[in-house]
């Protein structure tokens, strides 16, 4: 049998990450059989020709892709030739909106094409000035309404005169998202989907018992902050700011007086020559801290989930590391926090609270949803997100049913 080999690309500011993961089969002394994803190689380069997760020099992102590709090739003992990549930096935005349509059918049956003409409204009220120079990367259906009543579970196959529906469009800017697959097919490989970084976060970062409670997943990389709101099961609002870790360790290396370098060691807890006040240094971390956790704040109060979120936040990248961020999330968003796991596979062996990793192993994750689950959690449909002299067809989620893990 072949083997079932899956990779996910993600390139941030200031790292380029490569995970490998294969299929594998582990009987248990009773001598059943259970099937889990397994990482076999990893890798990981400097990035460069990347701002803000803009890229602004696509041969430059081309061979740190190689590089960081080649350490994991060496690892796994395989070649890499097809993979899941992610799409982050401030060009990404969720937009909610809904769309209508009229039950087609003489007996009132909601269809599949019911479902598609509503989908397509929705994508019609997008306002021109959000989706101008965009393209939609994630289709997430967030609820839909029979006869202006809730639908819970499947709207397919009920009936009503009409059905409704709320959607979350997840976007980025369609410059960025061709240089993005231009710089993964120069390196010799083939985008096989693009999702977007918070997303595939969430496949290994959180559970589904706090995508269904309802959490905010919330990844501090080096120059932005990104984050994804789950509730019942489904991501119901996306956003990225333009603040990360980096900034940070600006205002440390100024408070202290201490070279950049320095002011980075500082910051995650490292031993330095340096002398400084304790005190002086979580004041200039707790301030920035601050403002990073009111950001998210003023989102959730603007969609209406300040302090209603019961699994609260979970942190995740780079910037996870830094010293009181726990604490600090938990006094300036009156939620529970946590620094988030990666739970991948045989979970005893692959949890890591290795924060950078997570969009990573996420794709490796979605990788198999994607293609052996796609039937159980809803993902259907191509869409053609990219034209770069030839087409480029992508896997589009419909996002309807669960999520791992």
């Amino acid at each position: 049998m072949a083997r079932q080999i899956k990779v996910g690309i993600d390139i941030g500011t200031h790292h380029t990450k490569v995970v490998i993961a294969e299929e594998t089969r582990l009987t248990s002394p009773s001598g059943s059989v259970r099937v889990t994803p397994k990482v076999i190689g990893t890798g990981t380069s400097e990035s460069r020709g990347v701002h803000h997760g803009y890229i602004t020099n696509v041969a430059e992102v081309r061979e740190s892709i190689k590089h960081a590709v080649k350490q994991a090739e060496k690892a796994a003992g395989v070649e890499v030739r097809r993979a899941f990549v992610s799409v982050g930096g401030l060009g990404l935005s969720g937009v909610t909106a809904s769309g209508s349509v009229i039950i087609s059918k003489a007996d009132l049956e909601i269809t599949q094409l019911d479902l598609n003409k509503a989908l397509e409204a929705a994508e019609a009220a997008i306002p021109h000035a959000v989706s101008l120079n965009k393209k939609i990367i994630n289709t997430i259906p967030v609820e839909y309404k029979a006869d202006g009543k809730l639908v819970w579970g499947q709207a397919l196959g009920l009936k009503a005169q009409k059905v409704e529906v709320k959607v979350l469009f997840v976007m980025c800017l369609e410059q960025h998202l061709q240089s993005l697959i231009k710089a993964v097919e120069e390196a010799g490989i083939e985008v096989i989907d693009v999702v977007a970084s918070p997303i595939a976060a969430s496949f290994v970062n959180l559970s589904k018992k706090q995508k269904k409670a309802g959490s905010v997943l919330a990844n501090l990389g080096a120059e932005t902050l990104s984050i994804v709101v789950y509730e019942n099961d489904a991501p119901i609002s996306l956003e990225v700011f333009s603040l990360g870790s980096t900034d940070i360790t600006n205002d440390i290396a100024l408070g202290l007086k201490v070279t950049l370098e320095e002011a980075e060691s500082i910051k995650l807890g490292a031993v330095t020559n340096a002398t400084y006040s304790k005190k002086k240094l979580e004041d200039i971390v707790s301030a920035r801290l601050s403002d990073c956790f009111e950001l998210i704040e003023n989102h959730l109060k603007k969609i209406g989930r300040n302090s209603l979120l019961p699994a609260g936040i979970v942190i995740s990248g780079g910037g996870s590391g830094i010293h009181n961020i726990k604490e600090t999330a938990e006094s300036t968003l009156k939620l529970p926090s946590k620094i988030a796991e990666i739970h991948f596979g045989d979970e005893e062996k692959t949890k890591t609270k290795d924060g950078i990793w997570s969009v990573a192993y996420g794709l490796a994750a979605y990788g198999f949803i994607a293609e052996d689950e796609r039937a159980s959690i809803g993902l259907k449909g191509l869409e053609k997100i990219a034209e770069r002299g030839k087409s480029f067809s992508k896997k589009l989620g419909d996002w309807v049913g669960q999520f791992l893990p």
